[in-house]
């Protein structure tokens, strides 16, 4: 049995601060034990969102020594011991109370973007073809557990503030999900140059940095959307077959 030092933030939305505690932990611990144990012996009122403490659900999401992570899959053993430990609620979303924040406009972002929509069946028995290339492509987005810790360390969301102009790099990774989906075929790419704001995005890999399902955020998702939307919008030869099209459509 030892004992590690926690700075943990207290407060709400009006204001707060650090307070220190001593807490005793055993080998392998995580954060999250020891901000539990502050929770049951010392702070009986200390607000803090989690559920599976398995790095499944996305709950415990916080900032633990200024780095967005999940508590319950953040080591004591891996964090330097020579000073306190600080863990603080997420910087991107408003302050509910202690280390819960209200990540509700997330949910809202996401009945924004265009659902997913299947074209009619291209066989006789009212079957689709899918090959298992196009199936692995976007498996990797299906893996996100919404923990929102890429939208925590976007700076466009974290310091500028833009949630009304940019719905950030989780439902970036939603969108590119929907438009590599060999079956789908609504159209999203005028929606992300303008509405979801995909050119504020200037591909610093933070958001991948911190996914903790590893998903390659920016290379595999942003990038590739931000191309499609390139195409569409900027290239001088695509804008006039557009235009060729449209006014064949007419005539």
């Amino acid at each position: 049995m030892a004992s590690v030092s926690l700075k943990i933030w207290r407060g709400d939305a009006s204001g707060g601060e650090f307070r220190d505690y001593e807490v005793d932990v055993r080998p392998g611990y995580v954060v999250l034990d020891a901000v539990r144990g502050v929770q049951a012996e010392q702070a009986h009122d200390l607000a803090v969102r989690w559920n599976c403490k398995a790095g499944r659900c996305g709950s415990c999401s916080a900032e633990i020594n200024g780095m967005p992570r999940l508590m319950c899959m953040t080591r004591l053993e891996d964090l330097p011991r020579d000073r306190p430990i600080t863990v603080e609620p997420m910087r991107a979303f408003p302050i509910i109370r202690d280390l819960v924040t209200d990540v509700s406009w997330n949910y809202e972002v996401k009945k924004k973007i265009r659902p997913f929509t299947p074209g009619p069946p291209d066989r006789e028995d009212g079957t689709r073809t899918m090959y298992q290339a196009d199936a692995d492509r976007v498996m990797e987005f299906r893996k996100c557990i919404e923990c929102f810790l890429c939208q925590d360390v976007c700076h466009v969301l974290r310091d500028h503030r833009k949630h009304d102009e940019f719905i950030g790099p989780r439902f970036m990774v939603h969108a590119a999900g929907l438009e590599m989906h060999p079956l789908d075929t609504a159209d999203r790419l005028d929606d992300l140059r303008t509405e979801h704001g995909i050119g504020y995005c200037n591909i610093t890999k933070c958001c991948t940095k911190v996914c903790p399902e590893g998903i390659t955020i920016t290379d595999n998702a942003i990038i590739p959307l931000k191309e499609r939307v390139v195409d569409r919008a900027y290239d001088p030869v695509s804008r006039l077959v557009q235009i060729v099209f449209k006014r064949s459509a007419k005539d």
